[in-house]
């Protein structure tokens, strides 16, 4: 789609159009940021080799999907394939050019969560990707703002007034409903702000209320409009995991803790190069139908908790639980070996995996200035891989409830 196809209100928030990718590509491939960045994909070769790659792999590209395809694919393929052991991916009641969706998620990795889920969709012979919402307090460079874009992403404004922040809001939800419905695009959003550091995943109501700010008919109508798709994400491993014990100490010891911009390019790094064992993406059924069936006189302050409910239950019962997950909650239970999926050796690669995490989460809180407390950091990561069983427990016995 042309810039000129796009209504003006957007244009702040909204990724490049086709006639503008052009001149972005130009803008990074002069960036000596990003140069530094390409180069640590290829260590071996000088920076400006590594700037005639990008020039290379984006010849003939004039819009973000192709962007997409020839340059972010590659990437995350060569990422998956180095730092992780496998990926799947699996849709229920969806299907590759049926309709476009919104697919909502938890949320574990900054960047790799909406480029997996871009490269999984493709594979799997999806017309076109995903736009993805990401939060402006992660744009720390020039250069990270510019790629996004490229990469079809939609910036959703935070640090706001209260009066700015209804009204970026709701041109945000115009946004969606103009990317879905117009541009006929996917979209992949967060089920809340941020990331659930303990892994106990829920949506947000404000996530949701959002999304009625825009459209036509009512909130449930234009929920439909969404074609909201709860999509689970499943790591065997956090590669950020010791980063979040960390800051979880950081925010307990240290008052008015806040994390700095060289904290979010860390966790942005961490994430992209650590070890992820196996990755699965699992998508539910659309919640049109759903929707369709609910009482259209339900009040917002009841519609909202319920949707949010239902999307939980969706995600919650479609995880995929690792060995990692499944030691972590005998771990926590009070009942020997709930959980009897995996062998000696799981539970002692486990711990030794918890040690090694506890140690460098203890070296983080230790440079900030505060003397580690290994107990709780070593409790924090546990609580990490545990949630993940409880909540899927949780979700089959309410889908399967006893006699």
């Amino acid at each position: 789609m042309q810039s000129n196809q796009i209504p003006e209100e957007f244009k702040d928030i909204r990724p490049y159009a086709d006639d503008e990718v052009r001149g972005a590509i130009d803008s990074l491939l002069h960036d000596r940021q990003f140069s530094r960045l390409l180069k640590s994909f290829v260590p071996v070769l000088p920076v400006s080799w590594s700037r005639g790659l990008l020039r290379l792999a984006s010849t003939g590209v004039h819009s973000t999907l192709d962007f997409q395809l020839r340059f972010m694919k590659p990437v995350v393929r060569y990422i998956l394939r180095r730092y992780s052991t496998g990926h799947s991916f699996a849709f229920d009641g969806i299907a590759p050019g049926a309709e476009r969706y919104t697919f909502i998620s938890n949320h574990r990795d900054i960047v790799l969560d909406s480029a997996i889920l871009d490269l999984m969709l493709h594979d799997a012979g999806f017309p076109t990707t995903v736009e993805i919402a990401i939060g402006d307090n992660l744009l720390i460079y020039p250069w990270i703002r510019t790629l996004v874009r490229l990469n079809k992403t939609f910036i959703v404004q935070r640090s706001l007034s209260m009066r700015e922040m209804l009204n970026a809001s709701q041109t945000m939800s115009r946004y969606m409903h103009f990317v879905v419905n117009e541009k006929h695009e996917n979209i992949w959003i967060a089920q809340r702000e941020g990331r659930a550091k303990d892994s106990d995943d829920r949506t947000q109501d404000s996530v949701l209320k959002m999304m009625v700010l825009g459209g036509e008919g009512s909130a449930v109508e234009r929920l439909q409009h969404m074609h909201l798709v709860p999509l689970a994400l499943s790591y065997e491993y956090d590669p950020c995991d010791y980063l979040k014990a960390s800051e979880f100490q950081l925010k307990r010891d240290v008052k008015g803790f806040k994390k700095s911009k060289q904290d979010d390019l860390d966790n942005m790094r961490t994430g992209i190069f650590g070890r992820k064992g196996h990755v699965h993406f699992q998508a539910t059924p659309c919640l049109d139908g759903w929707l369709a069936g609910l009482d259209p006189s339900l009040p917002k302050t009841e519609l909202f908790p319920l949707v949010a409910q239902h999307i939980d239950r969706a995600i919650h019962s479609s995880y995929r639980l690792y060995a990692p997950n499944l030691v972590a909650a005998d771990m926590l239970s009070a009942e020997a070996e709930r959980h009897p999926r995996y062998s000696d050796s799981a539970r002692k690669a486990f711990d030794d995996y918890l040690d090694e995490r506890v140690a460098k989460a203890g070296e983080r809180v230790k440079a900030a200035g505060v003397e580690p407390d290994e107990a709780f950091l070593r409790e924090r990561i546990i609580i990490m891989y545990a949630n993940p069983v409880f909540n899927y427990e949780k979700a089959i016995a309410a889908d399967n409830p006893r006699p």
